[in-house]
């Protein structure tokens, strides 16, 4: 190969780098463990070391820069962790993104007590046909719903909303919540009759 043509094949494998760069950070942003060098390599088709010296200069590019995320080899492979001096907001996030999105059988639930309460587990389980026991748990450990004491025949543990859950809705008190009635079916007194 002469001199020209060595010089060449350098441009292009510098004129690549940066499609190589992108390629294995969109592949890394979509994998959920950790991906090693020789399969990076493999599927970008690519030799390993050219592989590895990318990783390792991305990494030390987002430390450098200060980046919100990092560049990890761990167990094996590579993979985009938070950085840690960032630990708190990205724990307070997922807590509260977590704590946003409930499932239909707790939006239910939720909505028993705070029409009923204070409300029985039994009479929730009634009105919405299921066993809520689970339910009502996570409403608990999600702070929406409290033991608001005992019934004084049946000696069950009665449940109420939070003040957390009038927040979270924006509501002052219990006496903004919605009528339900425009949202019932016409013949709810045949329905309750029924059961």
């Amino acid at each position: 190969m002469s001199p020209s043509e060595s010089e060449r094949a350098d441009d292009a494998t510098v004129a690549a780098e940066p499609g190589l760069r992108s390629a294995i950070e969109a592949i890394l942003l979509v994998v959920d463990e950790p991906v090693a060098e020789v399969t990076l390599a493999q599927v970008l088709e690519r030799p390993t070391g050219e592989v590895a010296a990318v990783l390792r200069d991305l990494s030390a590019e987002y430390t450098a820069a200060g980046r919100g995320f990092d560049l990890r080899e761990v167990g094996g492979g590579w993979r985009f962790y938070t950085r840690v001096d960032y630990a708190q907001v990205v724990e307070r996030f997922v807590r509260d993104g977590q704590q946003a999105r409930l499932t239909q059988a707790a939006l239910e639930t939720l909505a028993v007590v705070a029409y009923r309460q204070p409300v029985s587990r039994a009479r929730v389980a009634a009105v919405r046909g299921v066993n809520s026991d689970g339910v009502m748990r996570t409403l608990v450990a999600r702070g929406l719903v409290e033991e608001a004491g005992t019934d004084p025949e049946s000696q069950a543990v009665l449940y109420r909303t939070t003040s957390y859950f009038l927040e979270r809705l924006g509501l002052r008190d219990l006496g903004e919540l919605p009528e339900l009635a425009p949202f019932l079916p016409d013949d709810v007194e045949t329905l309750e009759e029924q059961k």
